[in-house]
């Protein structure tokens, strides 16, 4: 086998699309855990802007956007919530 063939060969896996799923060592609770403190900290940086907001020290137009972001991470976990139940409620239909 050519050596060059190697080379390209290991140069296109290193480049491929960011879109791909990682594959990798890291666990599904690893990635769920890691999903839940984005979440939480997603929520904390709102109610700090929107503190800041209420006594005057934050800008209107970050105060929109901090919760423009916390209104897309709750129904990004009301959706994976929902997916869930239904997951659970298909499989109880299952016969034994």
């Amino acid at each position: 086998m050519d050596i060059r063939a190697i080379q390209a060969a290991g140069k296109y896996a290193e480049s491929r699309p960011a879109t791909e799923p990682q594959t990798g060592a890291e666990s599904a609770g690893a990635r769920f855990q890691t999903m839940a403190q984005d979440f939480a900290a997603t929520l904390r940086d709102t109610e700090a802007t929107a503190q800041a907001a209420m006594v005057g020290d934050a800008d209107p137009h970050a105060l929109v956007q901090a919760l423009a972001q916390t209104e897309l991470a709750v129904e990004t976990a009301v959706t994976v919530r929902n997916k869930v139940v239904e997951a659970y409620q298909e499989i109880l239909r299952m016969p034994v």
